[in-house]
């Protein structure tokens, strides 16, 4: 089994603590692989194996009709002493009213607590007063190159061809654990892709008129890494002859970032040091959902290696924004804590234009500024802007 151990190492840094441990991002990201690399370490660090109770809650594994007190009682009556125990509890958004069974768990018995999921049910607008200051959240993205690597590590390929293969195929492990053709790979994509509009958005939202949500999706799918607004999308579909109003367009992309697939990236003011509501970018939770919804085309890569360097970005536990300098955008602003960086991505140097590097210099403050590439012979450093290679950025420790 691969480690991914940087979500491994979030995990034993709250071990113990008396919080619950959430752990919430897209379907088939790993979230469940996970829980069987904590399993192991529990065992491994000495707790008995019948002191971690391990329980999945996904249809197939639970009786319809389950209530917070079946799941609460369920748990209880494998604990048969006073010593503590280990909860791993997966996909536990499929239970209404989950967070009180966890809580009473964690408030009259001795557990150490985790959970998963993948849906709003586990973001901290949608907990309930039963949890509020009582858990950690730990997003859990698809893989980063640096795990690729890892999966892919007996395949005999270079870190290039593998680079090369990262952008095209993405990062479920489920694609990355085999050697899969593209079109097998976007295939098995789709299919969580519709796992996820079924169970998670049309199902629980009572859909109706599916052709129009997904048309919905597709304009934002052609639009990662670009700024649009819900007026902007039903001026399209008007003039494709449809009908929805801005309210339905909001609730559409909410719902899809309550699923996880999609992230939004607030515009960051940087003279006025603001969040700003208007004019956002999404990002799309891996990206071969865009391949396996539009096929692969080598015109969209530079907004895909925006993909991807966003959620490296998020992976290091960054805030992450797009910077507003006056009328010039940088791509991202990364901030984590008292630490800053800034970040332009592009497919290559453009020799007829200095605007990527020009925009950095023009930020007058000692923060670390990055110029990600694909173009293997434009590193250096100019006046302080590091220009980088994506592999490397990617597989960089610390900025």
């Amino acid at each position: 089994m691969i480690i991914r151990s940087n979500y491994m190492d979030m995990l034993k840094t709250y071990r113990d603590v008396p919080l619950v441990k959430i752990l919430a991002g897209v379907r088939r990201c790993g979230k469940s692989t996970i829980f069987e690399m904590l399993r192991d370490d529990l065992q491994s660090s000495g707790i008995p194996a019948d002191h971690i109770i391990s329980m999945r809650y996904t249809s197939e594994d639970f009786d319809d009709g389950m209530t917070d007190k079946d799941m609460h009682n369920s748990i209880k009556e494998k604990m048969v002493d006073d010593s503590r125990y280990y909860l791993l509890l997966d996909e536990v958004q499929e239970i209404d009213g989950w967070e009180k069974a966890v809580n009473s768990l964690l408030e009259n018995a001795n557990t150490d607590i985790y959970v998963t999921g993948s849906n709003s049910k586990l973001l901290s607008s949608e907990i309930s007063t039963y949890l509020t200051g009582r858990y950690i959240s730990i997003p859990v993205f698809t893989l980063s190159f640096a795990e690729y690597l890892d999966f892919k590590k007996s395949s005999g390929l270079s870190v290039k061809e593998l680079l090369n293969e990262y952008i095209r195929m993405g990062g479920f492990p489920i694609v990355a654990r085999s050697s899969f053709d593209e079109q097998s790979a976007y295939q098995i994509v789709e299919g969580i892709y519709n796992s996820v509009i079924t169970n998670d958005i049309t199902r629980r939202h009572n859909i109706t008129n599916f052709d129009l949500f997904n048309r919905v999706v597709k304009y934002i799918v052609e639009n990662v890494g670009k700024t649009f607004s819900a007026n902007a999308i039903v001026k399209f579909l008007k003039r494709e002859g449809r009908a929805l109003s801005v309210e339905a367009v909001y609730n559409y992309l909410q719902w899809l970032e309550k699923a996880f697939v999609i992230y939004r990236c607030s515009r960051y003011d940087l003279q006025g040091k603001s969040v700003l509501k208007t004019q956002e970018k999404f990002y799309l939770a891996d990206a071969s959902l865009k391949y396996c919804i539009m096929g692969f085309n080598p015109k969209s890569i530079a907004a895909m290696l925006e993909n991807i360097v966003y959620f490296e970005l998020r992976r290091k536990g960054y805030q992450v924004y797009i910077g507003k300098n006056e009328t010039k955008e940088i791509d991202f602003v990364a901030i984590r804590r008292d630490e800053r960086i800034y970040v332009q991505v592009c497919r290559r140097l453009p020799e007829e234009s200095d605007r990527e590097l020009a925009n950095l210099l023009e930020i007058k403050d000692h923060y670390p500024k990055y110029i990600v590439t694909l173009d293997e012979l434009a590193a250096g450093n100019v006046n302080g802007v590091k220009i980088m290679h994506l592999a490397d950025f990617l597989l960089k420790k610390d900025y």
